[in-house]
């Protein structure tokens, strides 16, 4: 996600305020979030959900579309999203 620069206070401030919500959404088993390190306003969550469908809950929820409507119009651009599949971990 890309920020503008004036508004990244304010969506740490989102992400703070909900991070132990989301996290501790039904079906979500972990959740991160990566600042860049060349480009201050880039930002990634990570995170892993039990399923498909408990993601989609998520998106679904009143909690979902809180955290959006606050974060959406902070975008410098749009904003992407990837559901992937774990192929090899090394631990």
């Amino acid at each position: 996600m890309g920020f503008y620069k004036e508004h990244i206070c304010t969506f740490l401030s989102n992400f703070d305020a909900n991070r132990e919500k989301i996290r501790a959404f039904e079906g979500c088993t972990f959740l991160e979030l990566y600042q860049d390190k060349q480009e201050s306003n880039i930002f990634f969550t990570y995170s892993y959900w039990r399923n498909e469908t408990d993601l989609d809950k998520y998106r679904q929820s009143d909690l979902f579309k809180n955290v959006w409507s606050k974060t959406k119009p902070l975008f410098d651009r749009k904003p992407e999203a990837w559901s992937v599949e774990k192929i090899v971990s090394l631990n």
